[in-house]
């Protein structure tokens, strides 16, 4: 008998449900969210040898239990947030909002629907996406240091330091400073104290775009021959969108990206409109993308640009076409290397 196994994931607990093939529930369990977890789950689901999990939001919540079960052997699927809550109020008969009821919706979901994308064990692609988060982050953290430095610099001569700061810079600065009270003094080793933080964020800058072109290389990926694509964007590409073949087609990552754009109509007129849907982040990435080949009048991205404008569209509508010709192009490139290295 096939046995789908529904979890409502949160952060202190995780409510599991098993439902038959008529959906009739069979039996539940609350577990606590800790190092046992998995162990305590798989004892209460021995019963049922042949089964599968179904987890709400496993690239969320659900993340690191998913992941626990796909190592321990077990074959699990991803069910949307928004499919499972659309079952629970409209195809479960429960239409409650409480755990119990959220994981039996999630099983009904599985139960139901065909094409989920099944978890596999995370790779290459989520250390991509660690390593380029924690770059992020430390570029967020120096440019707030950089705009503290500043307006000490501000504080002390009129206009500061014109153009980006610097460690180089904003030594020679200092050097020409005489303080004359108290408060100057002060001001001067705080900005002392501050170039010290930014000449070490530097070098972890430094050794983090070193980490991630090694790992990169270590994918064999091919995205990185796209024009505008280097080491770091193609870490960010690939870091989240993980599995590729999880996206039906092109269109489908589009969407996903927020780069196709959005369709509205409303008493016959039908426009269509930049979308702010989608994953941000990988939308920043493509976005650098497509800027730097328009920088570059040789390139591929440029001349197709220039050929949109030509064509009657504003700068606008052609970067938003540009990017769209990009995210094709990236997922052209990451399905063939998942076809090719059998990921």
């Amino acid at each position: 008998m096939q046995v789908i196994i529904g979890i409502d994931p949160h952060k202190a607990t995780h409510t599991a449900v098993a439902v038959d093939g008529s959906e009739d529930e069979l039996a539940r369990l609350k577990v606590r969210a800790t190092r046992d977890q998995v162990a305590k789950l798989l004892t209460w689901a021995a019963p049922f040898p042949s089964r599968t999990w179904a987890i709400e939001g496993a690239e969320g919540l659900g993340f690191l239990c998913a992941q626990q079960l796909v190592t321990a052997g077990e074959t699990v699927v991803d069910v949307p947030a928004t499919l499972a809550a659309r079952t629970r109020v409209l195809g479960s008969g429960r239409s409650n909002k409480n755990d119990p009821n959220d994981a039996m919706s999630v099983a009904v979901t599985a139960l139901r629907t065909r094409d989920l994308r099944r978890v596999q064990s995370v790779g290459n692609s989520e250390v991509l996406r660690l390593l380029a988060k924690r770059n992020a982050d430390i570029g967020r953290q120096r440019s707030r240091v950089a705009s503290r430095l500043h307006s000490l610099l501000v504080e002390l001569v009129q206009g500061g330091i014109s153009k980006e700061i610097n460690v180089s810079k904003a030594v020679a600065f200092l050097a020409d400073v005489r303080p004359a009270t108290s408060v100057e003094q002060i001001r001067v080793d705080l900005a002392n104290d501050l170039i010290d933080d930014i000449r070490r964020l530097d070098v972890q800058l430094k050794e983090s775009h070193a980490k991630i072109a090694a790992t990169v290389r270590v994918t064999s990926t091919t995205v990185t021959e796209l024009f505008g694509v280097g080491p770091m964007t193609a870490a960010i590409l690939i870091g989240n969108v993980g599995d590729i073949r999880r996206f039906r087609n092109r269109d489908h990552f589009a969407a996903y990206t927020g780069t196709a754009p959005v369709e509205f109509s409303s008493g016959g007129r039908v426009v269509h409109r930049l979308s702010r849907r989608g994953n941000r982040t990988l939308n920043s990435a493509i976005h650098m993308a497509a800027v730097t080949q328009l920088r570059h009048k040789h390139s591929d991205g440029r001349v197709y640009c220039d050929r949109k404008v030509a064509e009657g569209k504003t700068n606008r509508e052609a970067l938003r076409s540009l990017k769209r010709h990009v995210s094709n192009a990236v997922y052209r490139q990451l399905l063939a290397d998942a076809n090719r290295l059998g990921r």
